[in-house]
């Protein structure tokens, strides 16, 4: 049964290199708006740089774990809604299988039926050894009907590489991500990158 989003806690996870007070705003925001709980993952920079590796990406997904269980239990449907911006999408993806990674079983399905994914580069072309894997090990929006799936994909620069500095870095970015930096995005991560179309059944 789909739910309103106003109907269940929602958790926030972060992206990469961030804190947990850039996201304050929008908690308190998201708070007001569903008239329920919402937590901001206790994720910080140290725990960023440690996720190059599979042992860091288990660290953020305990860490992403114990706020969805502490919410789950306050959820008047059993489920919380899962808001990932950038890095956080990607991991948030993984959190919802049910298979072991490093030996420990997540199984986010089992208290997650909103995926809301806010700039994520989900399609990684070069680099982000681990964001690539999780994008080949669960392509696409990749567990319908248990969860619905929202991207978000900024369309405030476009890449263009003799254009002005901030085209130019744009161009750079989107290039690593998806190989054409001749494309619109929110100046890191292209629009092709940060959507995830239906898996095919």
């Amino acid at each position: 049964m789909r739910r309103s989003l106003d109907e269940q806690p929602v958790v926030i996870f972060g992206g990469f290199l961030s804190v947990p007070s850039v996201y304050w705003a929008m908690r308190d925001r998201l708070a007001e708006m569903t008239g329920q709980p919402v937590r901001i993952v206790d994720a910080w920079i140290h725990d960023w740089v440690r996720s190059t590796t599979r042992a860091g990406w288990a660290n953020l997904l305990g860490k992403l774990e114990r706020a969805v269980r502490q919410l789950v239990r306050q959820s008047p449907t059993g489920k919380v809604t899962l808001v990932g911006h950038s890095s956080g999408g990607v991991v948030g993806r993984l959190y919802l299988s049910d298979r072991p990674f490093l030996g420990h079983t997540y199984a986010g399905l089992e208290c997650v039926d909103w995926l809301i994914t806010l700039g994520s580069p989900h399609h990684n072309r070069h680099g982000g050894q681990m964001r690539r894997w999780v994008d080949q090990q669960y392509p696409g929006a990749y567990f319908p009907p248990q969860v619905q799936y929202v991207c978000v994909a900024g369309k405030m620069v476009r890449g263009k590489g003799d254009g002005s500095i901030a085209q130019r870095l744009a161009h750079m970015f989107y290039r690593r991500l998806s190989d054409v930096g001749d494309s619109w995005g929110d100046g890191l991560v292209p629009i092709a990158s940060a959507i995830l179309l239906d898996r095919v059944q």
